[in-house]
């Protein structure tokens, strides 16, 4: 008897690997085996990581890895350089994993779930005869945007090379928010050339797979992106997944988490904590570092701040002259948090975030408000979810130099926290949303769709077999 074998892929970062390893954590829970291929570079990290210990059968996830083209010390957080090194290298790669895989006819790969972003798999499977379905780690507003560039192209709005070309808001459809070209997710990764790069080998990958792949599976929902699931049906909503096994650890991080944050949180009073955490790549230069931690020290409420360690594992930032001392026990700092449990405390009232997917998706999870700081890519357009669309929290504004001042920060903390509408608001999306988690509802519904495709299609392969 054949297993039920699914390949899945994700881009090597950590907001795209963990929401993909909950998806592969729910395929396993339904009895199919996953086999999972990061980088080498990523597969390291996660494996070293405490949250390698992935709560799965062992004999239904296995965990490998591929080159993705560059050197031990590259530098990955260079988006352009990283994704033309893996187009080049990684399809040869990932076509020798599979056909050292298939060589055990009852193991042999049933479909292959790549990560958007990877839309260079779509030459591997077609040339393989491997079904492909597509995951969405990010909104779905922003994969439409990719599946919608010749239409942008063709309407003026950008030119072949990506770059915008008019300074006027557009809108996919009319049930759409409205979207800032200058803040398209390829407009703003880097520079000029990174950009470009990232246009002709990602966002223009990513159309081609999406047209091809026979699903889209997103890790959002219909409640709180129905403009985006209207314009393309095709995309089939199953999040939100980071929020699907509350009574497990979250998977697939890179950095160790510092549990001693969740005892610090049971000894403040309910709803009193503000939560800082910017992500995976989000850097501040060291006059910005200073703003923010002064800032939190003048709310004079608790706070908990991910101040993550960098490229070398140590702080890359100082605080200022007598700051460790004189907040003492207010403020407690950890280099990386759980952080779905910490969003899930009574202790937390708000949290300040760069606005990444699977953070905005923890955050209305749990019905927190949000104070927004986007920094790059798709978070410029999540903060437009977060403050014009569902009205669940503020943004913050830089002044003349690009410096988001410590006034700045606390007055809009001291807004945020003193706005009982903004709260109410991130409640009743948290009841729409976590209401499509349960048996029954939409998450389960769509989830076992996408599972009874992958089944059927290993049927197909299996009477085809019979038959010769």
């Amino acid at each position: 008897m054949k297993n039920i074998h699914v390949l899945a892929i994700p881009y090597p970062a950590q907001g795209h690997v963990m929401p993909l390893l909950e998806a592969a954590r729910c395929f396993t829970s339904n009895g199919l085996k996953v086999t999972f291929v990061n980088t080498d570079f990523t597969h390291k990290r996660v494996m070293m990581s405490a949250g390698a210990n992935i709560d799965c059968p062992s004999d239904l996830m296995h965990m490998v890895s591929i080159p993705d083209g560059m050197e031990p010390c590259d530098d990955r957080n260079d988006l352009g350089k990283l994704t033309k090194s893996m187009f080049q290298l990684m399809p040869a790669k990932l076509e020798e994993l599979i056909n050292d895989i298939n060589k055990n006819d009852d193991e042999k790969i049933t479909c292959i779930v790549a990560d958007y972003c990877m839309g260079w798999v779509l030459r591997v499977a077609r040339k393989m005869g491997i079904r492909l379905a597509l995951f969405c780690p990010s909104s779905a507003a922003v994969l439409a945007l990719s599946m919608s560039v010749q239409k942008l192209i063709d309407d003026e709005i950008i030119n072949n090379s990506g770059v915008p070309l008019k300074d006027q808001m557009v809108q996919l459809s009319a049930s759409m928010p409205l979207m800032d070209p200058a803040n398209f997710v390829w407009a703003c990764v880097g520079d000029s050339v990174t950009n470009q790069i990232i246009f002709e080998y990602l966002i223009l990958e990513v159309k081609k797979a999406a047209e091809a792949a026979d699903h889209i599976i997103c890790n959002s929902t219909m409640e709180l992106e129905t403009g985006a699931f209207t314009l393309f049906p095709k995309m089939l909503p199953i999040g939100p997944l980071l929020a699907t096994n509350r009574s497990t650890r979250q998977v697939g991080h890179f950095w160790n988490e510092d549990t001693t944050c969740l005892t610090w949180l049971d000894q403040q009073p309910v709803g009193s904590v503000i939560y800082v955490a910017f992500g995976s790549f989000t850097i501040f230069d060291q006059h910005q570092f200073e703003e923010l931690a002064l800032a939190l020290e003048d709310t004079k409420k608790p706070f908990l701040w991910v101040v993550r360690p960098g490229p070398s594992g140590s702080m890359d930032y100082i605080f200022p002259s007598g700051y460790l001392d004189r907040i003492g026990t207010r403020g407690k700092l950890v280099s990386w948090a759980p952080q779905q449990e910490v969003l899930n405390h009574p202790s937390v009232a708000c949290f300040m975030s760069h606005c990444g997917w699977n953070s905005t998706m923890e955050g209305v999870s749990n019905g927190v408000p949000f104070v927004c700081w986007p920094y790059f890519a798709d978070q410029f357009f999540n903060k437009t979810y977060i403050c014009d669309i569902w009205k669940t929290g503020l943004g913050l504004n830089k002044d003349e130099t690009g410096i988001v001042t410590r006034g700045e920060i606390t007055s809009k903390l001291e807004q945020l926290l003193s706005n009982i509408m903004i709260k109410e608001n991130a409640l009743s999306w948290q009841e729409k949303v976590m209401d499509c988690v349960g048996a029954g509802h939409s998450l389960n519904q769509n989830l076992n769709k996408f599972i009874d495709w992958v089944r059927e299609g290993n049927d197909h392969a299996q009477v085809q077999e019979t038959c010769k």
